[in-house]
């Protein structure tokens, strides 16, 4: 499954009030196959169908089977045409058996059951009076435990079993389900699709999607690879998806393990709920991924979502995880799967910088949310787990084996991990197990620190030389930890990490030191003083890192070291020392730096230096050839906040860029600097109100960008006027959810009579059921700073079927809570603090060009 994660806030504990240790359920037996028989009725949103389980009984004297079954109107249950007694509380349903199971003799549990208007599991998609151009569409969802909402089952991923889907369909629509087509029969007006997956898989990735797709065809070697897309969007599913052959042959030699499928399925359905869904054979993705040409210049997120779901092929559908406290094991290998892919497709500094990405993000949800071990299973419901604790933090314990077994032995350990246990449910254990048979390594020391708790270090590294003895002193602390901390229950951690003295002309000398300590310094005897210093060659260990180097030699890193990341690293610490100086050496590789992932974080350093000589530098951005490092550029120049910063975002603003994404940061920049500008924002409001009313185009990133720069004008009743007309139902989808969390953001400055209006609005917005609809109305809400937010957003935490809306209300409750108890007086000192840090710039600016003439 991919990620689709919401920002929140929280009192830094996972574990929210009800949370429980789960674990799978007794097992009665082993499920051999599973065959369901639907009749949808597509116009009323119902279907009727059988369930058929073949269960072979661990033993003999079972009297009473128990499945997952929520909603859902069961009319018969039988076992061999014989009627079974059975209760059902709308949750579970316990049947009777009459006559009790025999131990290896196979039960057929053959269930009669009706949906009307299912809520989850199965999702009807239909033009609706707001929306006349939606596709007809059915599709499913299972993971994590929503089969049951579709199907009567045991809905756990311990169970695997064969599966079969014989479906009843308007002759006009297409069924694509897992496995191979069968059989198809044209009865009257509808069209029976009858598939069938013969290798076992558990329930959460059984699925089914219906519409009047326009199918294209691919293969590998082969296998047949397809693409089922809205009809009209032929040349966007080319480009998004056309590489999944390439994909499929890197992964099986990645993986060391052929394709194991006989088919690979992609369907881009609408409405979905997340951004894709592996199921067996057939991945559901969804419609939002589809690139326009424009759109393509810098998105390269649908070519890593097609490969993050096509690499659960192996790690999730082939290898099984045995229970939701593992997931990491099958979405940390998707996510890094990203990295590897990133990696054969555009090259080394391109995977590095991904890889940090993927740092980063987890970094960000363990900062502001809350820190977690990876494995646990204490939660409430499993789909809690589904963070960046999961995806990114997992992508990362992957690397780090990488990093510490070496690439050889590495790909040995993930070839041995797949082989063994192919068609087969796994544990952490099991991967640990595979890398010891495969390489002698045992990693326990690894996966305690990073996988069994929570955490990771961060490092504060310092440099000095000492010329006369012709020796490199190295301190590191680790700042995580409290002073005097020691043994297994402290912060520290216990690594092994690679330091490089690096010089302009001539090899590195690389020393490798035990870091465990809370301070340590090292000292090494080198021939002469070194250009700069890297600390974790090669950016192996999860961490973050501050670098308390001299000037000289955090300028040669930027300028010399090989390794990207680490050249990112020395922007930071340069902007962090400021001065004209720290402009100028970050100035020179913003234009001179051979990767656009380091020119891009220049950019972004150079605003924070805040002086003025720092925006003549970052305007060499805006010329640069790669859009990523433009929209960098436009980012920074709106924190600058000077006349000439908006004058220069207006024109891009009003004249656009080849890239939506620039273009549409240069709106919500010109608007943002614009804000508490009588004259400016006059001249803005026209042109967003221009923007909006001719510039739709591509999942509307350019109109949302015009939202987001009203969204800036916190004190202006007119921008929210605005806002509050695109929350309107007809709006496009990804309009009208930019205008809903714009609502939170202007709702900072405006009258308690707006204030009012924003509360109404929200709470209108919080009943209606679209699963993206309640989270953005629950962010909105989030950010607002009045005790009446929190009753809508409890209201809605207590209605919602979505576990993940549900957590994200109460965290919001959390974090409006704060904010409404925040001390006036506070907000007034903040207001004079950031009005003297503003002349102090100014101040400091003209002494830095004072002192440039004097030289």
């Amino acid at each position: 499954m991919s990620k689709l994660f919401f920002d929140g806030e929280s009192d830094r504990n996972f574990e929210l009030p009800g949370a429980r240790p789960h674990y799978n359920p007794d097992r009665p037996g082993q499920v051999e196959h599973i065959f369901l028989d639907l009749d949808l009725d597509i116009p009323n949103q119902r279907y009727r169908g059988t369930c058929t389980t073949r269960i072979n009984p661990v033993r003999s004297g079972i009297d009473r089977l128990t499945l997952d079954a929520v909603n859902l109107a069961i009319e018969s249950v039988k076992v061999g045409g014989n009627d079974q007694k059975f209760d059902y509380d709308g949750e579970q349903l316990s049947v009777k058996l009459n006559p009790v199971s025999e131990a290896g003799q196979a039960i057929e549990l053959e269930i009669a059951y009706a949906v009307d208007r299912p809520q989850r599991g199965l999702y009807f998609i239909a033009p609706t009076e707001h929306y006349p151009n939606k596709p007809v569409q059915v599709w499913t969802q299972g993971e994590d435990e929503d089969s049951r909402f579709w199907f009567p089952c045991f809905d756990y991923p311990g169970q695997l079993s064969s599966s079969e889907i014989r479906v009843r369909v308007p002759k006009n629509l297409l069924a694509i389900s897992n496995g191979e087509l069968v059989e198809t029969q044209e009865d009257g007006d509808s069209k029976i699709y009858h598939w069938l997956q013969k290798d076992i898989h558990p329930t959460y990735l059984m699925t089914l999607a219906v519409g009047d797709f326009a199918e294209l065809r691919d293969e590998w070697q082969g296998i047949p690879v397809t693409y089922y897309v809205e009809k009209g969007r032929e040349d966007e599913a080319r480009r998004s998806m056309g590489k999944t052959p390439e994909m499929i042959e890197f992964f099986t030699q990645t993986f060391g393990y052929r394709y194991p499928f006989p088919k690979y399925a992609q369907v881009c359905v609408g409405d979905f709920i997340f951004g894709g869904m592996e199921n067996t054979s057939t991945t559901l993705l969804t419609d939002r991924c589809l690139l326009d040409e424009r759109a393509a210049i810098d998105n390269r997120s649908s070519e890593s979502l097609v490969a993050h779901e096509l690499a659960h092929q192996w790690f999730g559908d082939l290898v099984v995880i045995k229970h939701w406290s593992h997931a990491w094991i099958k979405e940390g290998m998707a996510s890094y799967s990203e990295v590897l892919w990133t990696n054969h497709e555009y090259g080394a500094d391109e995977a590095a910088y991904y890889m940090l990405g993927e740092a980063r993000s987890y970094l960000d949800e363990d900062a502001s949310r809350y820190r977690r071990p990876i494995v646990t299973h204490v939660y409430r419901e499993a789909i809690e787990l589904y963070d960046r604790h999961l995806y990114e933090k997992g992508a990362c314990v992957y690397h780090m084996i990488r990093a510490e077994l070496g690439d050889e032995l590495f790909f040995k350990a993930v070839h041995t991990f797949v082989n063994d246990n192919a068609h087969r449910t796994v544990e952490t254990i099991d991967l640990l197990r595979a890398i010891e048979k495969s390489t002698g390594r045992n990693l326990q020391f690894l996966f305690d620190q990073y996988v069994f708790r929570g955490g990771h270090p961060d490092f504060k590294v310092a440099y000095s030389w000492d010329g006369d003895s012709n020796l490199a002193k190295v301190t590191v602390t680790q700042t995580q930890a409290k002073e005097g901390e020691t043994g297994l229950k402290s912060e520290l951690f216990d690594l092994k990490i690679p330091i490089a003295f690096g010089y302009e002309n001539g090899e590195p000398k690389i020393f490798t030191v035990r870091v465990h300590d809370r301070e340590q310094s090292f000292y090494f005897p080198l021939s002469e003083k070194p250009s700069f210093v890297s600390f974790d060659v090669g950016n192996k260990f999860l961490k973050t890192v501050t670098l308390e180097y001299p000037i000289a030699e955090l300028k040669a890193q930027l300028q010399h070291d090989p390794d990207p990341i680490s050249r990112l690293y020395a922007a930071e610490a340069i902007a962090k020392k400021g001065g004209l100086e720290a402009v100028k050496a970050l100035a020179k590789a913003l234009k001179d730096d051979s990767f656009w992932g380091v020119r891009r974080e220049v950019a972004q350093q150079l605003a924070t230096v805040k002086l003025d000589q720092a925006f003549e530098e970052l305007l060499a951005g805006l010329q640069d050839p790669e859009a990523r490092v433009r929209r960098a550029t436009v980012e920074a120049l709106m924190e600058l906040k000077t006349p000439a910063s908006y004058e220069a975002l207006k024109a891009i603003a009003s004249q656009g860029d080849a890239s939506y994404y620039v273009e549409a940061a240069a709106i919500r920049g010109v608007a943002t600097v614009a804000a508490g500008n009588e004259e400016q924002e006059s001249e803005v409001l026209d042109l967003l109100r221009s923007i909006l009313e001719t510039r739709a185009g591509w999942n509307e990133v350019i109109r949302a960008g015009a939202i987001a720069g009203l969204s800036q004008m916190k004190t202006s009743e007119s921008a929210l006027n605005l806002i509050l007309e695109y929350t309107a139902i007809g709006t496009p989808q990804p309009l009208r959810l930019a205008a809903i969390r714009a609502l939170g953001t202007i709702s900072s400055g405006q009258t308690k009579a707006n204030i009012e209006r924003i509360l109404n609005r929200l709470k209108e917005l919080s009943i209606e059921s679209f699963f993206l609809t309640q989270v953005s109305t629950v962010v909105a809400l989030g950010q607002m700073e009045t005790m009446k937010a929190v009753g809508i957003l409890q209201s809605l935490a207590d209605h919602t079927p979505d576990g993940r809306v549900r957590r994200l209300a109460e965290e919001s409750v959390k974090k409006v809570l704060k904010s409404a108890g925040k001390d006036q007086a506070v907000q007034k000192l903040q207001q004079e603090l950031d009005q003297l840090k503003k002349d102090n710039q100014e101040l400091k600016s003209r002494l830095e060009a004072i002192e440039a003439k004097s030289k």
